[in-house]
């Protein structure tokens, strides 16, 4: 990014107003990271911006998959530098309109559409913190997001059906994130958690089974219940048959 943009982008972010004509180009990789760190200059660590008072009108397409297992792919190369993934996922946004859900990279002056396979986050570990002598179930996504269990952000079992033209990705999700092992012909029980500004993550199959260890096991009418303990509070959870 040229010297001269960067004064453009300077000046953009101390405006109270976006012009409309103003194209920085930020679908590639490069001006859209660099332009990330310059806006998150006065923020602390991983900040998330202020996305919901951003509103760009213009919209890019840029040629970006998160993938069911949770790989980012970018014009057809998997993006293997966790730094960029993760500045990336602080502007990951959602919105849903007449029945259809879109996914962008967010900034003040354009929105980047971008493709999600199944749901834009991963949790990859999960622990118990004690405070104020209460424990709480914590967990912590690929990109450094930290949430706990209580109300707001509950465990959900849903139904996904892969993608079975593609095999190779079909692999990858027996590899780290399916529940069960089954056809990749039939729909995947998966396990997912609320995040924030609406986007959902998905419990990875390690994550899941260590919490499999921390809760209780019960059998009730032919079912298996997961109950886990966050908060001082108890969630239970029918878990699908095997």
């Amino acid at each position: 990014m040229t010297k001269a943009t960067n004064n453009t982008i300077d000046n953009t972010m101390n405006s109270s107003e976006t012009p409309q004509d103003v194209t920085f180009g930020l679908n590639s990789l490069d001006s859209l990271s660099q332009y990330l760190k310059s806006e998150a200059g006065t923020r602390q660590g991983r900040a998330i911006p202020p996305l919901e008072e951003w509103h760009p009108e213009q919209v890019i397409d840029m040629d970006l998959v998160i993938k069911a297992n949770g790989e980012w792919w970018h014009e057809g190369g998997h993006m293997t530098r966790e730094s960029l993934v993760n500045l990336f996922a602080s502007i990951l946004w959602k919105e849903k309109q007449d029945g259809v859900t879109e996914y962008f990279l967010k900034t003040p002056v354009q929105k980047l559409r971008i493709q999600v396979e199944d749901v834009p986050l991963l949790i990859n570990n999960v622990g118990i913190v004690t405070e104020d002598n209460m424990n709480w179930l914590e967990f912590t996504t690929t990109t450094g997001d930290v949430v706990r269990l209580d109300d707001e952000h509950p465990i959900i079992l849903r139904a996904y059906q892969p993608d079975v033209s593609d095999s190779n990705n079909n692999e990858a999700q027996m590899d780290n994130t399916e529940l069960q092992a089954k056809p990749q012909t039939e729909p995947q029980i998966r396990p997912y958690m609320p995040i924030r500004n609406g986007l959902t993550a998905l419990i990875g199959r390690n994550a899941f089974y260590h919490l499999t260890e921390i809760g209780e096991l019960t059998e009730q009418n032919d079912e298996t219940i997961l109950t886990l303990q966050s908060g001082g509070h108890s969630y239970p959870l029918s878990m699908p048959a095997s």
